[in-house]
């Protein structure tokens, strides 16, 4: 709950202050927004507020200053849902304290729960599910001229919306990068997961699409482009004619102005045929990839509906690792699952130790309403879940420690992101191999470089998750 705490806290900082460099004159209508959760919410908040600000709205910084706030909300685990419900009654206080005149609730909190959530928070003037933004513009425009009623707005059917159009972005990431989400929905159907009831079935963006969006990003200055989808490997084929994740790389490494092509979210068992032949030979393609396993028990696998064995996850690492010896490798794993029991656990934390993965996210099981999970028996109880996160965290700990500790001394190529904070002396950056927001950083010192830019640095400490570089002459 404490690290979702923090990225609620930087979103809502940066998704506020992200329109304020542009406001358009001659206009007394404010808008405040707060973005939770995933990054692929990210993207549809970038949207949300770009069409806001066509309109004529003005994005503010200062809540209590706004006409309107909106809210972009997660319903991923009950830790979201509970984030999501504090952002609302945040938002709901500098409504009531301030000069806005309405509240606004969108995304997957209100797609899941409806009328059930509507009925619970009177404070909320009107609820938006996660189908074409558009809807945000008419909603707004409604309330603020007095002619809406407050109620439950619009609730779609989950896949609702058309992935092909490329929409207008106010990027709320810093400028050298940006995220790309290159398809919704998800077809796994994994036993635990809530997504697919929520967001429907895969529907992939279509290439040329994508490639417009890539192109415009690259021309607004972004060096970074992350893909997202909720399984990247299963992107295309649901498209005539069919589309593939290794095909759009290809066609996204000629955009001369991007320098680095990251992907997050693949499904173990779905990684693309070739792939890896072109990710070996293309240097744009970023040795990164976040592999989540969720499990190395076949049992647990199976009651999961993973689709996928331990001996699979354990032959594709080996192949990964093979042919991209400086693969960074970020896995999700779940503990507490029904039915696992303390062998099947400890399988799962001498995995860990043995793969040594780069970076680890460990999540408690949560039971969530209409999952088949929820419906399982031996259920785990709470206090064992969350000993069991425990552990895991302090074995990732060493060996993250230990990864950290064996980079000192070594020259690496960052791209700086920004001021480790408004008063400090240091600049945070990123290799090829940490994603932001999710991984570690190195902090280098102000006198070295600018955000935006790729520079040479010496690492000379290393801590459990962060590192720190001597900025060396010239930029990379």
């Amino acid at each position: 709950m404490g690290a979702r705490g923090a990225r609620k806290a930087m979103m809502k900082s940066s998704v506020l202050a992200a329109g304020s460099k542009e406001k358009p004159a001659g206009t007394s209508r404010k808008v405040g927004m707060v973005s939770l959760g995933c990054p692929k919410n990210l993207v549809d908040t970038e949207r949300v507020l770009a069409l806001l600000q066509e309109a004529g709205y003005t994005i503010t910084p200062q809540a209590r200053e706004a006409d309107l706030l909106l809210v972009n909300t997660c319903a991923f685990v009950q830790s979201a849902q509970e984030e999501s419900i504090e952002a609302i009654l945040e938002m709901a206080r500098f409504k009531e304290e301030g000069s806005s005149k309405a509240l606004v609730v969108l995304g997957c909190l209100p797609q899941r729960f409806g009328q059930e959530l509507a009925n619970q928070l009177p404070e909320v003037d009107a609820w938006l599910g996660v189908g074409p933004t558009s809807k945000v513009i008419q909603i707004c425009q409604s309330l603020l001229s007095g002619r809406g009623s407050k109620g439950i707005g619009h609730i779609f059917s989950p896949g609702t919306g058309d992935t092909s159009e490329v929409l207008p972005r106010l990027l709320c990431t810093p400028a050298h990068y940006a995220y790309l989400k290159i398809a919704e929905g998800c077809r796994n159907l994994c036993s635990y997961c809530v997504i697919p009831s929520i967001r429907g079935d895969l529907k992939s963006r279509p290439l040329t699409s994508l490639l417009v969006e890539a192109e415009e990003l690259a021309d607004r200055g972004v060096k970074e482009l992350i893909l997202v989808a909720q399984d990247l490997g299963n992107y295309g084929g649901d498209l005539i004619p069919p589309a593939t994740l290794t095909g759009l790389l290809e066609k996204l490494c000629r955009i001369e102005a991007l320098e680095w092509i990251r992907m997050l979210y693949m499904h173990p068992a779905h990684l693309p045929e070739g792939l890896i032949s072109v990710w070996a030979n293309e240097p744009k393609i970023c040795p990164y990839l976040d592999l989540p396993i969720q499990h190395i028990g076949d049992q647990i696998l199976k009651a999961m509906n993973r689709r996928v064995t331990s001996g699979q996850i354990r032959d594709l690492i080996g192949r990964l690792r093979t042919s991209l010896p400086h693969l960074g490798l970020r896995t999700t794993v779940l503990v507490g699952f029904p039915g696992e029991d303390e062998a099947q656990f400890s399988s799962l934390l001498d995995f860990i130790q043995e793969i040594e993965f780069d970076h680890l996210g460990v999540f408690v099981y949560s039971k969530e309403e209409g999952t088949e999970a929820a419906r399982m028996k031996d259920q785990v109880p709470r206090k064992v879940k969350e000993a069991r996160l425990q552990r895991l965290m302090e074995t990732q700990a060493v060996i993250s420690r230990k990864k950290n500790q064996a980079l000192i001394g070594t020259t690496q190529r960052i791209l700086i992101d920004g001021a480790a904070s408004p008063e400090s002396p240091f600049w945070k950056g990123r290799t090829s191999r940490q994603a932001p927001e999710i991984d570690g950083v190195i902090y280098v010192s102000k006198a070295f470089g600018a955000p935006g830019e790729f520079m040479e640095v010496r690492i000379i400490e290393a801590d459990t998750y962060d590192l720190v570089g001597e900025g060396l002459a010239g930029v990379a």
